[in-house]
């Protein structure tokens, strides 16, 4: 599991991803409001941990245009020095999962970060649904309108990645992760995978669900 912390004190940053580290997450951390964002729209991850009070952007902002502009649902445990329940209710509005008061011990955020984690594990389906695409993630089968469609293993592991986070943009580099890992090929295999997958899901149907976001990379939606 991969977390994202945002935090501008450094002796606080240093203590949570410490702490996490040695639980076994995969921690990232980011001191800034605006490089935390574009974290977020670069990398994927499990969940985020945010500070209120950054540089550039706040947390408010930040935990909105992640749920609006990225359309993401991952979890968010907002943790602030603001206690008053105005505040608490504007990071719930904002779209925080969890609202975690300073100063708080490690455990406690530990335990609620296995809380959010273990509720979107019983939430994911088995079976993925864009529009009338569907996948079923225990047997593989892939249909849309009805009609049984099959792709190889390579572009099928892309449009699972692409359902699951739909209708989000997946950033390519997390796509050439989901294949490749830490080496992806020089060529851009990426692309020819994504053509592939357009050939088997969007050809011959009317509403295209795949679509390119240039700069960024690509989500699976249906209008």
């Amino acid at each position: 599991m991969r977390i994202l912390v945002i935090e501008d004190t450094s002796p606080i940053l240093t203590n949570i991803v410490d702490y996490l580290s040695g639980l076994g997450y995969i921690v990232d951390c980011s001191d800034d409001g605006q490089a935390g964002y574009e974290r977020l729209c670069r990398d994927e991850f499990d969940l985020v941990v945010l500070d209120l009070m950054l540089p550039r952007m706040d947390g408010y902002e930040l935990c909105r245009r992640l749920r609006c502009e990225l359309r993401s649902t991952i979890p968010v445990i907002m943790v602030t020095a603001r206690d008053a329940l105005d505040d608490r209710l504007a990071g719930f509005d904002a779209g925080a999962d969890d609202y975690l008061v300073k100063p708080f011990a490690l455990a406690e955020l530990g335990a609620r970060i296995r809380a959010l984690l273990q509720r979107r594990r019983s939430a994911a389906p088995s079976v993925l649904k864009v529009g009338d695409l569907s996948l079923d993630q225990d047997t593989l089968a892939l249909e849309r309108a009805g009609t049984p469609l099959k792709l190889p293993p390579a572009p099928l592991t892309l449009l699972r990645l692409l359902m699951l986070h739909s209708p989000a943009v997946v950033h390519r580099t997390r796509l050439e992760e989901a294949l490749w890992h830490d080496s992806p090929p020089d060529s851009d295999a990426l692309r020819t995978h994504i053509h592939h997958i357009r050939q088997v899901i969007d050809k011959p149907f009317e509403q295209p669900l795949l679509h390119t976001v240039h700069g960024i990379g690509y989500q699976l939606r249906a209008q």
